[in-house]
């Protein structure tokens, strides 16, 4: 049994001297419409404060019919690019008078359900999503039941607005200043290559090397998932393979760039490493390692503005808004040959 002790409005109540009606409407803000006197307000929000009482928000959201509170789903927060979209969307939903509820999916559908599931259970006023699901049905009965937005993967369904970074043309931009002639090689490092953004940065990935005139050999691309251990592993694989690193590298996520970095340092091979590493996310870091690695950073900010915006605009009982593309931020640092 708890030793907890929770107080509730007729406690307040008691301990103020007053009935359960008049507590409750002086500390749901309704005092004033029903006359109740100024000493009684007084007393019954002293009592409240002195004992750390809140009403209750479950029952406030059923009277009023809104919680003031947006549920954000993301497949973890050790993903620094989902990481930074709950920070960016934080400050955003307090100016609005909302309160950001997060929950991880760990890139798992039964385990994204179940926080959904969660998040609608207590009465969330809307949901913006990252999926980890590719069939669009599995959001589209939510999308019936509360505004609902993707961001960062999207799936292709009119009413399953989405906001990502434009990362095909990114990739593409990047990857092409790194290639400079036919013969040159560049590997690409991937994670799951059902999801948008693997699909995005892989056309971008394709289309540099083509305006090179580069055809791309079989063993170049390697995709599997954004995982630190997997570039770990595609780098250690491709150093056996090759008896040497790739000219170049490209890795569609941070994570695989540690991974991949983990293994040239583990084996202090820093002198033989690729040329030249192009990664998408983004970190300052980057700035202090003895490798160039050129980056492309999702633009935060702009990502979770758009989409709260467009959330915002659904709350508000306007129809489902028309999807966004965001350019991403291109990165080029420049070292010593």
């Amino acid at each position: 049994m708890s030793t907890y002790t929770r107080l509730t409005i007729d406690d307040i109540a008691r301990m103020a001297g007053v009935s359960r009606t008049t507590a409750s409407m002086v500390l749901n803000g309704r005092a004033g419409q029903y006359r109740i006197s100024a000493a009684t307000q007084e007393r019954v929000l002293a009592t409240a404060r002195d004992n750390n009482f809140q009403p209750s928000h479950s029952a406030r959201t059923l009277r009023i019919g809104s919680s003031n509170t947006l549920g954000l789903v993301v497949p973890e927060l050790t993903n620094f690019a989902h990481a930074s979209l709950a920070q960016a969307m934080e400050p955003i939903c307090h100016q609005a008078g909302y309160q950001l509820l997060v929950v991880t999916s760990n890139d798992d559908p039964v385990q994204e359900k179940a926080g959904i599931e969660h998040l609608i259970a207590r009465q969330v006023d809307g949901l913006v999503i990252v999926p980890c699901a590719i069939a669009a049905d599995v959001y589209r009965k939510w999308a019936t039941r509360l505004p609902l937005f993707l961001v960062d993967r999207r799936l292709d369904d009119p009413a399953l607005p989405y906001v990502v970074s434009d990362a095909e043309a990114a990739v593409t931009e990047l990857v092409g200043d790194t290639l400079g002639s036919p013969d040159d090689e560049i590997y690409y490092f991937g994670g799951q290559p059902d999801f948008s953004p693997s699909i995005d940065r892989l056309k971008g990935f394709r289309a540099a090397l083509a305006r090179q005139g580069i055809v791309p050999r079989p063993e170049w691309i390697r995709a599997r998932d954004y995982r630190r251990s997997t570039g770990y592993e595609f780098m250690r694989t491709c150093y056996h393979e090759l008896g040497r690193y790739p000219r170049f590298l490209f890795t569609g996520s941070i994570t695989l760039l540690e991974g991949a970095l983990a293994f040239i340092s583990e084996h202090n091979h820093f002198d033989i490493a690729p040329q030249r590493l192009v990664t998408f996310d983004d970190h300052n870091l980057l700035d202090c390692l003895p490798l160039r690695v050129d980056s492309i950073e999702q633009d935060s900010h702009a990502l979770a503005a758009a989409s709260l915006e467009r959330l915002f605009a659904m709350i508000g009982g306007e129809p489902v808004p028309a999807s966004v593309t965001i350019p991403a931020k291109l990165h080029r640092r420049i070292r010593d040959a």
